[in-house]
């Protein structure tokens, strides 16, 4: 120039060979302009349409500097979301209040979490959650590796927090989502272990904890027992479960017994544990199985009031006496069908509600017709055989509860359908029968109220296979207790995802964890950054009112 400056011009070129000069030629493909008016901007915009082109890692590769080195991913969305939840229920600070009138270390709640998240993204052993904390995942506040030994320490104390734990978190779940705790649903299950033997007896107290100075007299079955399996597995240890859920299907807290507790005896202790909770009036709402007198007299103390499945077979006098009285049904929702039943004072002073589904009457009717013919061709030329052989084949049918309903013996020892048995069960195809105390809502609404139980098994089903609390890696009871409590909060955390964003956890979990945060690491040090957000990530996150997580977590220069 005539400054005497030297200005420079950038050109993208291409060299071309020329056979016929034998020779490379320049070829200019673009010309950038002068170097000291350069449009950056531009150039930013071209080299993102040419990355376009390629795969995101290619990418990456491609407008890096040779020495920048991508190092290591990890999940972030899933852990991310949850941690939001865990600290708008309070249960960080919680915890780490407790904490400090203990000599355990704070990061013990940390730890927990990281157990919580494990069961509901990536279900899996004590040993491999803590292989998944270190390499797979994102836990904000745990970069330093966890042992197994700190997890079951860590786990060791939540037995003895739980008390306060669930009370303060149930308080903070209904604020958080304005729940109306007017209906409380309980119910139980049996989850087996594959051991050869039952626990060895043990002492306990009033909460059914163990304790070590018991009498032999005073002792009882050990925790993991043989007992009434609902796993259809009675040849294995067990214990049973039981969970309270709000009619939002909001799990608000968890028990476990040992593997012989019987069912009636348990709702009386979770109404004892649950007396001191901040709870409005409350109706309870069960299935038969929790249906005695005793219960239904410890469930209206203080004014409570209960809903109760009544057995349709084999059932109380004033079940009979219910499903004999005539009346019309009333349509309620869906095909649901409602007749309330006034019985004599002197008989029951509750109510009583018959409930019918005409689907659920068709598919009753085709299973029993099944199970009819089934017995008639077992049956079936049974008249020509002796007598003993006539007993033998009655044994094999006592065995099976199904054939054996619509059996009946003659006087003179030969086998018959029972046509009475069929009238007599064709009589209850599609119905239930509830009993219930409160004298406000209606039949309606107390059949919805019943159908709403649903969410428990829900929350069962979550538990088996969402969560996989089985199998259980513990033979220690406390340790068996705790690993309970975590399923869980788990399920606490991923209900009140689902309410409060309307998806599924599965579709939930599957948009999140496709958020990863990215480790760099170049001859000026290193940086983690995330991924850019999806449309989908974005929405779940507002809907849970978190905000999004920061696009660069840390940058740490290189040591000189």
């Amino acid at each position: 120039m005539a400054d005497g400056k030297t200005v420079g011009y950038l050109q993208l070129a291409h060299n071309e060979w020329d056979p016929a000069a034998k020779a490379s030629r320049t070829k200019v493909l673009y010309s950038f302009g002068r170097e000291d008016q350069l449009d950056v901007a531009g150039i930013r915009r071209l080299v993102a349409a040419l990355c376009r082109l390629l795969e995101q890692g290619e990418a990456l590769v491609a407008t890096a500097p040779a020495e920048l080195r991508f190092t290591e991913s990890k999940a972030l969305g899933g852990a991310f979301a949850l941690d939001g939840l865990w600290h708008a229920l309070g249960i960080d600070a919680v915890m780490r209040r407790m904490l400090v009138t203990t000599r355990m270390e704070p990061r013990v709640e940390r730890i927990l979490f990281a157990l919580v998240a494990n069961r509901a993204l990536a279900p899996s052993s004590k040993l491999g959650a803590t292989r998944w904390i270190e390499h797979d995942v994102v836990i904000d506040g745990l970069d330093v590796p966890v042992v197994d030994e700190s997890c079951y320490r860590a786990m060791d104390w939540l037995i003895d927090a739980e008390p306060e734990l669930g009370r303060i978190v149930f308080d903070n779940t209904a604020d958080l989502l304005n729940l109306e705790v007017d209906l409380l649903f309980f119910d139980t299950i049996s989850t087996y272990f594959e051991a050869e033997d039952a626990d060895a007896p043990v002492g306990r107290d009033e909460r059914g904890m163990p304790v070590a100075d018991a009498s032999a007299a005073a002792k009882q079955a050990g925790f993991r027992t043989l007992g009434k399996s609902k796993d259809s597995r009675p040849d294995l240890p067990q214990i049973v479960v039981g969970m309270a859920v709000t009619r939002d299907g909001i799990p608000v807290r968890c028990w476990s017994w040992p593997g012989n507790t019987a069912d009636s005896a348990l709702i009386r202790q979770v109404k004892h544990d649950m007396r001191d909770w901040s709870l409005s009036r409350i109706v309870w709402v069960a299935d038969r199985g929790f249906a005695s007198a005793a219960n239904r007299r410890y469930l209206q103390r203080a004014g409570g009031h209960y809903i109760l499945g009544e057995k349709l077979r084999g059932g109380t006098a004033e079940a009979d006496a219910a499903l004999s009285r005539q009346g019309r049904y009333r349509h309620v929702a869906d095909n649901l069908q409602v007749k309330e039943v006034r019985l004599s004072s002197d008989l029951a002073e509750d109510r009583f509600v018959i409930c019918f589904n005409p689907d659920a009457a068709i598919r009753d009717a085709a299973i029993r017709a099944r199970i009819v013919a089934l017995l008639e061709e077992m049956i079936n030329g049974s008249d020509t055989l002796s007598r003993d052989q006539r007993a033998e084949l009655r044994g094999v049918i006592s065995t099976k509860p199904g054939l054996n309903r619509y059996l009946r013996t003659t006087p003179g020892g030969l086998l018959r359908v029972d046509k009475k048995a069929i009238d007599a069960e064709a009589n209850l195809d599609g119905k239930f029968l509830l009993r219930c105390s409160d004298p406000k809502p209606s039949a309606e609404d107390i059949a919805l109220g019943y159908k709403q139980l649903l969410e428990v098994e829900r929350g069962w089903r979550d538990m088996k296979s969402v969560i996989d609390m089985r199998p259980v890696y513990h033979r220690v009871e406390a340790r068996i207790r705790a690993h309970v409590l975590l399923c869980w909060l788990a399920l606490l955390l991923i209900r009140i995802a689902e309410t409060k964003t309307g998806q599924t956890w599965a579709a939930i979990r599957d948009e999140l964890q496709r958020l990863h945060l990215g480790t760099f690491t170049g001859p000026a040090g290193s940086f983690r950054q995330r991924t850019e957000l999806t449309a989908g990530q974005k929405k779940i996150l507002a809907a849970l009112g978190l905000p999004e997580p920061r696009r660069i977590f840390e940058a740490t220069p290189a040591t000189p």
